[in-house]
């Protein structure tokens, strides 16, 4: 399973950021899709995530309200809005994949088995 996120990078505080996230060698529709971010010096906490269909999901208590997860399972893909940013947003953000086999994502509702390589996001102050 080989997840790609992209869309990371520079923006100020209060700025926005869209992620994506698409697999090149699996589709995604029949997982549980979401992401996963990793702070300087922190361990990877789970974010949000989407169910197969996209009428479930789930966000960390941080990013409610200012974070917004969706799926195109027509075109393979995740997105991550990201608004409102601020520098503790600041991470890898990495997606993620799982189903209902997989184990629950450390303190989230988010059950992971994959993940991928991430993309930086950085908020300045």
């Amino acid at each position: 399973v080989q997840l790609q996120a992209s869309g990371g990078g520079l923006v100020q505080t209060g700025g926005s950021l869209t992620l994506s996230c698409t697999a090149s060698t699996f589709t995604l529709d029949r997982y549980t899709m979401g992401w996963i971010r990793q702070a300087p010096g922190k361990e990877r906490d789970g974010v949000s995530c989407i169910s197969s269909e996209g009428g479930i999901t789930w966000y960390e208590d941080s990013v409610k309200g200012r974070f917004t997860i969706s799926r195109d399972n027509a075109k393979n893909t995740v997105y991550l809005q990201m608004n409102s940013l601020n520098p503790e947003d600041t991470a890898v953000y990495h997606c993620a994949a799982g189903d209902m086999t997989s184990p629950r994502f450390g303190n989230s509702r988010c059950q992971f088995s994959y993940w991928g390589q991430g993309t930086l996001v950085t908020v300045s102050s």
